[in-house]
């Protein structure tokens, strides 16, 4: 029978149809083959599977960890047909391992599979999902079962789904991350629900600790606790209390349905022990507390039953120069304190320690007087005087009770650190401040005028200034002395200026008061009188005679 031409194309492609059928099943068939030839230059091998037919298998696949080839010409080996090209078989060796790992997790799972999460990294995607590899073995998830925008960066993705279909006939297994958000979802709320029930505690594991607190894992739902919310002391640095694993008693406090976040407390498990502290303590009371931080600016103290007080710089000690409260306390160490405020609402408490110690200043009452000469440490200078450390309790030694010489001042004549030799001048005990004085230690230059001048006799000075009431005169070594206005006769005030001499009897020398005054008006005088005198004792002249004597 003769055949046309179309009828011949038709048999022609079927038989082509026919073929590849007959191919595409025996993709990923899985044979025996033989190594008939190795090609290292090309890297690979050629490996007959029947039919007289070779395939070519890549070397990398037959190579252990060391590089080295498991097997060599000649050696029988199992291959998967996975392809043709040019008529010539594909084939993988790493294929048949990877099917043999996932018969043996199917045959180990087939029967529990419902429950089974893997963690994996997806390693291709195709038209349909995703290849996800976890031990050597593939699993397949669909795109709709993915729950996460497709893009290219997925591929290396590290993941975690659940398995939800085991095919033993395909050797297949499907699994599903979007099924697995939904379960912990829900399990989760579950946990949730649970939780803020009152009163619920739980144990949770500290699965990270970071600066503000740390994350709680409680059965599959992580919480925060804030560090506000680890101890009734106050704010506190997890990572010196706790290690990540640490298992701890949490209680839910809230929960943000909109941003599901969770908060737990680990004090909100133990009962408040500030309203202990506010039915027990009052302010005064003396308590024993051990020294737990040492700051720059204080020390915090332990009361026990997690409650910390403040122990402030300033309450450490009546040395008012405290610089570093680590030379006075240190942690560890025991010490009575003076309960000096209580405020439970701000969870505050500061004690104070000087209030137990000896005030120095009323043992500073009890050994010296006013008047007595003592021997101080110089604390400090400023500009108005001197601090003087007497026996822990500092008294002022002022610019004017340095010395007797107006112009001196403490800074200029003294150090800090320097001893120096005083006298108590004033006590004020109502103030508790001490009065000093040096200069009284040291002859005043008026007393040393005194030994070497009377009264009534003359001495020339230079007028320093000029006031209302008088004028001042500069006598030698720096000693002052007043001529009132009416002491100036017969002198015309308006007709004198600074840095005049002037002629003038010393009139008083007044050492407890530290003043001199003179009188030009009592200098004329004395000479008027020195002149009669002379006049009278003079019989051998007349009057007249001696008086144009004294006026030539």
């Amino acid at each position: 029978m003769a055949f046309d031409n179309e009828s011949f194309e038709e048999e022609e492609n079927f038989a082509e149809m026919f073929a590849a059928s007959e191919k595409k099943q025996e993709t990923s068939r899985i044979v025996e083959g033989e190594i008939v030839e190795m090609q290292a230059e090309d890297n690979r091998a050629l490996v007959g599977v029947g039919d007289k037919l070779e395939g070519i298998l890549n070397l990398d696949e037959i190579r252990d960890e060391s590089g080295a080839l498991k097997f060599a010409t000649g050696d029988k080996i199992k291959v998967m047909i996975i392809g043709y090209y040019n008529e010539r078989p594909k084939i993988s060796y790493k294929k048949v391992l990877e099917q043999e790992k996932t018969i043996e997790f199917i045959d180990a799972h087939k029967e529990d599979f419902e429950d089974l999460i893997i963690e994996g990294i997806i390693t291709k995607k195709n038209r349909g999902g995703y290849v996800v590899e976890a031990d050597t073995v593939s699993f397949f998830m669909p795109r709709s079962l993915a729950a996460f925008k497709d893009t290219d960066d997925v591929i290396g993705r590290k993941i975690k789904a659940q398995v939800i279909k085991v095919d033993e006939k395909e050797s297949s297994i499907v699994v599903s991350r979007r099924k697995l958000f939904n379960e912990e979802r829900k399990r989760k709320k579950e946990i949730i629900d649970k939780l803020m029930e009152e009163d619920t505690i739980v144990e949770g594991t500290i699965k990270k600790i970071t600066s503000y607190g740390m994350f709680v894992d409680v059965g599959g739902a992580d919480g925060l606790v804030h560090y506000n919310e680890i101890s009734y002391k106050g704010p506190v640095n997890p990572s010196k209390l706790y290690e990540e694993g640490d298992v701890v008693a949490v209680k839910a406090i809230s929960y943000d349905k909109d941003k599901r976040h969770l908060s737990l407390s680990i004090k909100a498990v133990h009962s408040d022990p500030w309203e202990e502290v506010e039915s027990e303590l009052d302010e005064g009371d003396t308590i024993t507390v051990t020294v737990s931080n040492v700051e720059a600016y204080g020390v915090f103290v332990d009361l026990g039953n997690d409650i910390e007080g403040f122990l402030h710089i300033s309450e450490i000690s009546w040395n008012k120069n405290v610089k570093n409260p680590g030379d006075y306390l240190e942690v560890g160490q025991e010490i009575d304190v003076e309960v000096i405020e209580i405020n439970p609402q701000t969870h505050k408490l500061r004690v104070s320690l000087k209030k137990l110690l000896p005030k120095p200043f009323d043992e500073f009452m009890k050994k010296y007087s006013e008047g007595d000469i003592v021997t101080g440490t110089i604390t400090s200078l400023t500009d108005f005087g001197a601090f003087v450390r007497i026996d822990g309790v500092e008294g002022l030694l002022h610019n004017q009770d340095i010395s007797w010489d107006k112009n001196t001042k403490c800074k200029d004549v003294l150090k800090s650190g320097e001893e120096v030799e005083v006298k108590i001048a004033k006590i004020n005990e109502e103030d508790q401040k001490i009065s000093l004085n040096r200069k009284t230690l040291l002859e005043s230059p008026i007393d040393a005028f005194a030994k070497t001048h009377k009264i009534n006799t003359a001495i020339t000075g230079t007028i320093r200034d000029i006031k209302d009431f008088g004028v001042f005169i500069s006598l030698e070594d720096g000693v002052d002395a007043l001529i009132r206005d009416e002491d100036l006769t017969p002198l015309i005030k308006e007709e004198l200026e600074s840095g005049q001499e002037i002629e003038a009897a010393i009139a008083v020398i007044d050492t407890k008061r530290d003043r001199i005054r003179l009188s030009v008006k009592k200098l004329d005088y004395i000479k008027s009188q020195a002149m009669l005198e002379e006049i009278n004792d003079n019989e051998s002249h007349s009057l007249g005679d001696l008086i144009k004597d004294k006026l030539k």
